[in-house]
């Protein structure tokens, strides 16, 4: 089905289909339950029945395990995967998809280290991209991904900066095109970033944030 020939509010809902597909973090049953509710919430069901939402998913699924078929790797996504972690063993927590929006991002590296510190251990900083940055990235052109940073209970820019560089240094030491103009108050730029990525729950443990825990005791 050709998203130029639906209405608007098909339109809409195609665009969560895609998002949610795209990211890879949701399994198919969980798509389709979220999917049904916003037709509902948004008033659509006279227009937009189970049978079409289902027939969107199925679609948009074969189309992305296709395009799978033919993705270089290590995939940009992969290479993030890499960078994240071998920064929370160098301490600096980073986390994926970390809530919708940057003040989400912020308290959920808040509760990472509440729990960090339970077990004797500071970090030394954060970092992170949000589901509004990720969505920037989700199509077939290549886009550039933001990456917040910051550590827990600071103000000064100096710190921030120090977190910054580090950061910078991972990210580019695994082979993504990262840019920043060094300040405390810009973040982090990935350019030319193709998320590549497929919900499997085999490595789903990959991106949850508890894996900081364990990779912060190694």
């Amino acid at each position: 089905m050709d998203r130029s020939s639906m209405s608007e509010n098909q339109r809409f809902i195609f665009d969560s289909v895609h998002s949610q597909l795209r990211s890879g973090f949701l399994p198919i049953e969980e798509i389709k339950e979220a999917i049904s509710e916003e037709v509902d919430d948004n008033g659509f069901a006279d227009e937009i029945s189970e049978a079409w939402v289902l027939e969107i998913i199925q679609q948009e699924r074969r189309r992305l395990e296709h395009e799978s078929q033919h993705w270089v790797h290590p995939t940009d996504t992969e290479k993030l995967v890499a960078a994240f972690d071998q920064l929370c063993r160098d301490k600096i927590i980073a986390l994926h998809n970390a809530g919708y929006e940057m003040s989400d991002g912020g308290v959920e590296a808040v509760e990472i280290e509440i729990q960090l510190r339970k077990k004797g251990i500071i970090s030394d900083g954060y970092c992170f991209y949000h589901q509004q940055d990720l969505d920037g990235v989700l199509g077939p052109a290549a886009g550039v991904l933001n990456i917040a940073f910051q550590k827990i209970d600071n103000s000064e820019d100096a710190v921030t900066i120090e977190v910054g560089t580090r950061v910078l240094a991972a990210l580019k030491a695994y082979g993504l095109l990262a840019e920043w103009d060094g300040t405390a108050t810009h973040r982090i730029q990935i350019r030319n970033f193709l998320w590549r990525k497929i919900y499997d729950e085999a490595d789903e443990y990959r991106f949850a944030h508890e894996r900081v825990l364990k990779l912060m005791r190694e």
